[in-house]
């Protein structure tokens, strides 16, 4: 039997100060009905770990079959999330102009020699919503494209399916032209900024990630986290991008802009941002990163509530019900926090 670790208030350290006695002494009872939830929840086979926070503290976690919550996993897409958070951290310190810089004069030696002109409308943003216009590289289209010898030029070099900034055309290639862009004004390495940008934030820490042919690390896609450490990424958004001590990392309004849906997946229906998807689940609007198989980082601002899930990364997610499944354990969750 995999055991449930229940923590409180007396045993966490503290991620954010609680609002109030009485909000604590709500939490100390929720945390026995979400942990009998996420016990019920050993059904879901895929599913590796949990973690709840609830004000800022881990009101309770679980690991299933053998894992844990603190084991590395692949996030898969919700780097994509990351990556985002990166961007704005270098737009406040002034290695980008903003999401409305246009990114050609950024990546103009990776330009096909012949370009279509309509790379040069293509913005910081337009990565970021996944409305650049070019065709996909994830889906059928990733085998390719990872097989290239060049990801940044493969990326750059397919063919528009829709003007910049129109419909969503979900993309890892676009998340990944950032990751090139960011290591080229840097000139540092995506691991390298990340290890120096988020080293105030208490117990998040990026493992393994995989690299292009370049030396570029993968924008949005083969990164190691574990819950804890996806937990405590979420954290910071759902604090405003402070840590617990009030350290800034991400700006609060790079934050607000993050959360503004701009486009909608033609898949779900779900509202995009910035690397964020926007939905409302147990009637409550959430804003969530999600990745291949279920990795999932789920945000409930009005609740103060934060989930982190991870799941076997090669099974499927969204064809198959289990991402509606993660969803609805969340809504069980914010049934009896509510």
């Amino acid at each position: 039997m995999i055991s449930i670790t229940r923590r409180t208030a007396l045993t966490l350290p503290l991620l954010l100060p609680l609002a109030t006695a009485a909000r604590s002494q709500d939490n100390e009872a929720n945390a026995e009905a979400v942990a009998a939830i996420l016990e019920r929840a050993e059904v879901l086979e895929p599913l590796k770990a949990v973690v709840v926070c609830r004000d800022g503290r881990i009101i309770a976690e679980r690991g299933y079959r053998g894992h844990a919550p603190g084991d590395p996993t692949n996030i898969k897409s919700a780097s994509k999330s990351v990556v985002s958070a990166m961007v704005g951290i270098a737009i406040d310190k002034g290695l980008l102009e903003g999401a409305d810089q246009k990114i050609a004069p950024l990546l103009r030696a990776e330009l096909p020699a012949e370009p279509d002109p309509r790379l040069e409308q293509i913005t910081i943003g337009n990565l970021l919503s996944m409305q650049a216009g070019l065709g996909r590289t994830s889906g059928p289209n990733y085998g390719r494209w990872v097989a290239s010898s060049n990801w940044v030029r493969a990326a750059l070099a397919m063919p528009f399916e829709d003007e910049p900034g129109g419909r969503m055309l979900y993309s890892t290639g676009s998340t990944h032209l950032l990751s090139a862009i960011l290591t080229r004004v840097s000139g540092q390495t995506m691991l390298a900024l990340a290890r120096d940008w988020f080293d105030p934030l208490e117990g998040f820490a990026i493992g393994g990630w995989e690299r292009d042919p370049q030396g570029i690390y993968l924008g949005g896609n083969q990164m190691a986290m574990s819950t804890r450490s996806l937990a405590a990424f979420a954290e910071l958004y759902r604090n405003g991008g402070r840590t617990p001590d009030g350290t800034r990392i991400v700006s609060a309004g790079w934050i607000e802009q993050s959360w503004q849906p701009r486009t909608r997946s033609p898949f779900n229906g779900y509202r995009y941002g910035y690397g964020w998807f926007l939905h409302e689940i147990g009637g409550q609007e959430v804003r969530f990163a999600w990745g291949h198989g279920g990795q999932m980082a789920y945000i409930v601002p009005a609740l103060s509530l934060t989930l982190a899930m991870t799941s076997d990364e090669t099974r499927r997610s969204a064809e198959n019900g289990y991402r509606n499944r993660l969803n609805d354990l969340l809504a069980e969750i914010i049934g009896v926090v509510v």
